[in-house]
């Protein structure tokens, strides 16, 4: 299961589990579109592609929550 993490590592900006906007490379360092295209879709932890980050909402959210521990460090 993805652990959802709730803000973009490079600007610190809200990426809510049940909204779409968040990329993911395969370690789920998770970034906003904007550092994502900034980025040329790359991660700049692993070298790894970025894509799309799948939404959760609902009941799936309600029982198996988003990650509370932020990312960016500033």
């Amino acid at each position: 299961m993805l652990e959802m993490r709730p803000d973009c590592e490079r600007c610190g900006s809200d990426l809510p589990a049940h909204l779409p906007g968040a990329f993911i490379c395969s370690f789920e360092c998770t970034f906003c579109a904007t550092c994502s295209h900034d980025l040329d879709d790359t991660c700049p932890n692993c070298g790894g592609e970025m894509l799309d980050r799948p939404t959760r909402r609902g009941v799936a959210l309600e029982k198996n929550p988003a990650s509370t521990k932020r990312r960016f460090t500033g």
